[in-house]
């Protein structure tokens, strides 16, 4: 998997327009026109669009920050499917947006070649529990959206009449002009400025709606969180957002999950890290010690000897992989715990102990690394 701040040169601590700069130079030097149709330019053209299309957006870029790749998964379905790779068309879509050259390939976003457009889509920020990323929830969520005219049926036009084709761009929708550029002439499409990309024109607009062909509503709509997602990831859910000016499509809803801190874990992907305290009996005889859970207490099993900071592993303890089998592992470091208050018995009796107990070793059990080094001669 590249590095998509590595693929564009730029620091992990870059701006957004240090970003944009270092994609436009790179998407210049390797656009295909410019390379004679070299294969190899044309994979790190993608590469580029790839990189500056997640990191140009903070939702994503934040997902990709702590969990990688694998923090853009779902992009169509709430962190559900794999990390979706652009092709050379979608790169070239990309790429002309971005430079302000109109669609490639004739094609506006959220519309055919012709008709009312999609409606905008909605997004919805979703707080979530550690406990309900745990075992998966289901919401409702009340969210304003903009309906249908129950007057017109979303026509826009009153009663009796009917939208008529517009004549500026005969029914398209759209406009097309050619348009030369460094890279050689372009056909440039975009949306009939006359009929605003519908193909029609309504000459009585219905008085509820004055023409547009929605009102707006509330709605009340059922969210099923799957187990394991993390804040950045998001569900997408299609065809339930905006309706579209005068009988457009519906737009979608985006649900953005915010996970809460629990103060009691660190997270990593799919496992979590705490820390417990023992006293020093425990750690010396080992004990069963109460460990915090997720979902409930857990127990762990200390054995005899155990060093303060020593980590042990409690397996399929952890959060589920979002969409997939497997559960993460509790990650459980062991502090030992030192009093701080003693009054004189219990000074007495660690005197005592003391006496009892040997000397500490002058110097720490040599290391991995240090062993290596001492079998290979170094």
């Amino acid at each position: 998997m590249a590095d998509f701040y590595a693929v564009l040169g730029v620091p992990r601590t870059a701006t957004d327009d240090d970003i944009k700069q270092a994609y436009r130079r790179l998407a210049m030097q390797y656009h295909p026109d410019k390379n004679g149709g070299s294969k190899e330019a044309e994979e790190k053209f993608k590469e580029v669009i790839e990189a500056y299309d997640v990191l140009r957006d903070p939702q994503k870029r934040a997902a990709y920050d702590r969990y990688g790749e694998a923090g853009l998964r779902g992009g169509g379905g709430g962190g559900a499917g794999g990390f979706h790779h652009v092709d050379l068309a979608e790169a070239l879509n990309i790429f002309m947006r971005d430079f302000g050259l109109g669609d490639l390939f004739g094609q506006a976003q959220g519309r055919g070649p012709s008709g009312p457009r999609a409606g905008a889509d909605v997004k919805i920020e979703l707080m979530l529990s550690l406990q309900e990323v745990a075992t998966g929830v289901s919401k409702s969520v009340k969210v304003k959206l903009l309906d249908p005219c129950d007057k017109c049926g979303g026509s826009g036009a009153q009663e009796g009449m009917r939208p008529k084709r517009c004549t500026t761009c005969d029914g398209a929708g759209e406009v097309r002009r050619a348009q030369r550029s460094f890279f050689g002439q372009f056909v440039s499409v975009a949306p009939c400025p006359t009929c605003s990309g519908e193909g029609v024109m309504i000459s009585a607009p219905c008085k509820s709606c004055r023409g547009e062909g929605r009102q707006r509503g509330e709605h009340t709509i059922p969210i099923e969180v799957p187990p394991g997602v993390a804040t950045g990831q998001y569900m997408h859910m299609r065809g339930i957002g905006n309706a579209g000016v005068r009988g457009g499509p519906r737009g979608d809803i985006l649900v953005l999950f915010d996970v809460g801190e629990d103060e009691r874990f660190e997270r990593d992907g799919e496992d979590l890290y705490t820390e417990i305290l023992v006293s020093f009996p425990q750690a010396v005889r080992g004990a069963d010690v109460e460990v915090p859970g997720v979902l409930g207490a857990l127990s762990l099993r200390v054995p005899a000897g155990t060093q303060s900071g020593q980590v042990f592993q409690l397996r399929g303890r952890g959060l589920p992989r979002v969409n997939a089998s497997g559960v993460g592992d509790m990650h459980v470091r062991v502090h030992v715990w030192t009093p701080t208050d003693l009054d004189a018995d219990a000074r007495r009796a660690l005197e005592a102990l003391e006496k009892a107990l040997p000397e500490p070793p002058s110097q720490r059990e040599k290391g991995f690394w240090q062993k290596m080094k001492e079998a290979l001669g170094a």
